[in-house]
């Protein structure tokens, strides 16, 4: 399975507003392990950048001002995310801007959805944590993922910090909470299970509210990891 994890840096919030891409990173995961592999430009937006982007990404008008146009990097991206689910975090933002800058050169794609799927890590991290905070901060502090080099946004780093922080949430099923007494608690002799045989167990049966709590978190899991072999059982 091949994914791009992707962002990107902007003038501002709304491309219908005549805001434009200045920045895109991408990192490839290849059966959820990082490849090495990722595409990384400036663009120049040939607009200003507002105060409030600016104070986000720190990325000036200046710097900005020999970087190549996207009609000159748009079949290098389409190239690199071509064929792969595309792993962004507030999906709509992203591909709303790189959508718009297709439609500005009217390129034969459209939309980047046509040479890729998308899956948005933030629809996900609701799914999985209904009504807190799930912005990429929020998430780094909930999974542990060290983003104290971010001072700023940068669409490079925040692609490395979000591959870290999506293969935590999607980790699978990794630990139920179940364990196995060590073997040297075993019963190996024949006596013993004959003793064992004739004990008398008490069956604790799950109140209603313990069943409901039991079925959302198998809910969870298979969100998390497509299928529960409890369930297969």
């Amino acid at each position: 399975m091949r994914q791009i994890v992707l962002d990107t840096e902007t003038t501002g919030l709304d491309p219908r507003q005549g805001h434009r891409v200045i920045e895109i990173g991408a990192l490839e995961l290849i059966d959820r392990q990082l490849t090495g592999r990722q595409y990384h430009v400036y663009l120049n937006p040939e607009r200003d950048i507002e105060q409030g982007a600016l104070e986000v990404h720190g990325i000036t008008e200046e710097f900005l001002r020999d970087k190549p146009l996207f009609a000159e990097i748009v079949d290098d991206l389409l190239a690199f995310a071509g064929g792969a689910e595309l792993v962004i975090h507030n999906a709509p933002f992203d591909i709303g801007f790189i959508d718009n800058e297709l439609s500005l050169v009217n390129h034969q794609h459209a939309s980047i959805k046509e040479v890729a799927t998308v899956l948005d890590t933030l629809e996900l991290a609701r799914d999985l944590h209904p009504g807190q905070r799930n912005n990429l901060d929020a998430l780094c502090k909930r999974y542990e993922v060290d983003n104290s080099s971010r001072t700023l946004h940068g669409a490079l780093l925040d692609a490395e910090i979000l591959a870290d922080v999506f293969l935590a949430m999607t980790g699978g099923q990794v630990d139920l909470g179940l364990s196995l007494e060590s073997s040297e608690a075993a019963v190996d002799d024949e006596e013993d299970h004959h003793q064992i045989a004739h004990l008398e167990l008490v069956v604790l049966r799950a109140s209603d509210e313990e069943m409901v709590q039991h079925e959302l978190r198998l809910e969870d899991i298979e969100k998390q990891t497509g299928h529960v072999v409890y369930r297969e059982m």
